[in-house]
């Protein structure tokens, strides 16, 4: 790896949720800049989650290893306040600082359900999805910013699903579904007015159309030829890996002027144009702008001037 790339060196990142999609996208690209990455989860090569998924939470730190960084696997439930104080007096106890914070626990892929209103919902699953995009946010924010306000400058990302425009103009899935990602995005609004004037940063941010494991498999291909999957899903010419909004997030936690974005909702390809990234292949897709011009109209797939 060119030496110039390595602008997190000396930085250390804790990616709450980083088994699997854009938290280990997120933690290889901050490990290949040079940062020391805590990676958490809770599928270990010993036990599954519910998910019931061959991703490990000790798979990624390896990535992040031969991404040139410094990954740490540690199997925490981000529910359990004890596991998360644990996580950041070892944190503290190992490194002293914590500079950059990424909130990527979900963990509800199998708990929604598309399009049922909140009386045909199922009413565990709707309050499970909750307090996994809810609680642990809110959780490991009350036990990990202490520590990262101990130096200034530092960045606290949460991940969601859509911009604060997007989502304010467009149901989302379901009641429950809706309710977590904007509850997100809020999130990043509030910490923005407390963590602002201690001299840290915090923002929203959303990947486009994740080609994560589980999109993958569900579209029955593989990163090599997930362009198979056109035939049957059209407007999936505009996904992105996860290594896209991964780059998003180290672009962020390298600038010395991150804090022009405090408490703003951010996208994948909004990032990718400011900063002058791209996605592996190259291209920059543009999600949001195509949802709202090219899909969610109902025109054909065409992602000409889109990536």
């Amino acid at each position: 790896m060119a030496e110039a790339r390595r602008t997190l060196d000396g930085k250390v990142a804790l990616v709450a949720g980083a088994t699997r999609g854009a938290g280990r996208g997120t933690a290889v690209q901050l490990g290949a800049r040079g940062a020391t990455v805590y990676v958490t989860g809770r599928s270990t090569r010993g036990s599954r989650s519910e998910y019931d998924r061959p991703e490990t939470v000790e798979e990624t730190a390896e990535l992040v290893r031969a991404a040139g960084g410094r990954g740490i696997a540690v199997v925490a439930d981000h529910l359990v306040p004890e596991q998360v104080e644990a996580l950041v007096g070892r944190i503290d106890a190992e490194q002293g600082r914590l500079d950059v914070l990424v909130n990527d626990i979900w963990g509800a892929e199998k708990l929604f359900e598309w399009d049922r209103t909140v009386w045909e919902h199922d009413l565990d699953k709707g309050l499970r999805i909750l307090r996994l995009a809810v609680d642990t946010h809110a959780i490991t924010s009350h036990f990990a910013l202490p520590l990262l306000l101990r130096e200034p400058g530092g960045l606290v990302v949460e991940m969601t699903d859509g911009t604060a425009e997007y989502n304010a103009a467009h149901y989302r899935v379901s009641f429950f579904y809706d309710l977590a990602k904007s509850a997100v995005l809020r999130m990043a609004f509030a910490l923005g007015h407390e963590l602002g004037p201690r001299g840290a940063t915090a923002v929203a941010l959303t990947p486009g159309w994740l080609r994560s494991e589980m999109m993958l498999d569900n579209h029955g291909v593989g990163e090599e030829n997930w362009r198979d999957a056109l035939e049957r899903t059209p407007h999936f010419a505009i996904s992105e890996t996860p290594s896209y909004v991964g780059r998003g997030v180290a672009a962020l936690a390298a600038d010395p002027g991150v804090a022009r974005w405090n408490g703003q909702s951010l996208s994948s390809a909004q990032l990718a144009r400011e900063y002058g990234f791209t996605d592996l292949d190259g291209s920059r897709p543009d999600a949001w702008r195509y949802l709202v011009e090219v899909q969610d109209p109902g025109l054909p797939a065409d992602v000409t001037g889109y990536r």
